[in-house]
């Protein structure tokens, strides 16, 4: 008998190669065990500026259907968020939109844990809180929200260096454990 490994799909919501979002969602992964881990890179995914025009044009562009594809053969989703003026990133945002042409239920039903962090005393949470209220419309089984504000005060060499923030990450990414899940 084959037992399947459950799979995690993660990702930073940014095209930045020096994303503060990553370095936290590649951190947060590796407090979950139990799971096959890609940690994806946007940079992977570029698209075309999403319109009707475009959309017309090109149909569904591979690279929005690997991505779709991506979420589906996963069993968790976590995702940090990289804030531009209190929003998505325009790389991210033009991501969602294209999948949402594929299918608008972008999340298929995924437990999906949100995280967001800023070099600012906000840590995100303008845009967490956008996401928080919207990403149901796109079929997520959102399981918890975290942010974390001035993020070179608080994370060195690929960890938090103050124990009360690795303890609360630790706990909402705790929300995506496999036996937590059923998986």
């Amino acid at each position: 008998m084959t037992i399947n490994t459950p799979k995690l799909f993660a990702y930073a919501a940014s095209n930045s190669r020096n994303s503060i979002n990553k370095q936290l969602v590649t951190h947060a992964a590796s407090m979950l065990t139990g799971y096959s881990t890609e940690i994806a890179d946007l940079n992977d995914y570029e698209l075309p500026l999403f319109s009707e025009d475009a959309e017309k044009e090109l149909g569904q562009p591979e690279s929005a259907m690997k991505f779709f594809n991506k979420i589906g053969e996963a069993d968790a989703l976590l995702i940090s968020l990289a804030e531009h003026n209190g929003n998505y990133t325009v790389a991210y945002k033009n991501l969602l939109d294209w999948c949402s042409r594929i299918n608008p239920k972008v999340y298929q039903g995924k437990p999906l844990v949100l995280l967001a962090t800023s070099p600012g005393p906000r840590g995100g949470q303008s845009l967490l809180e956008i996401a928080a209220n919207t990403v149901s419309f796109f079929d997520a089984n959102l399981r918890g929200t975290y942010s974390i504000p001035s993020f070179y005060e608080h994370f060195k060499d690929g960890s938090f260096i103050t124990p009360q923030t690795n303890e609360d990450l630790a706990k909402v990414v705790s929300e995506l454990n496999p036996e937590r899940l059923g998986l």
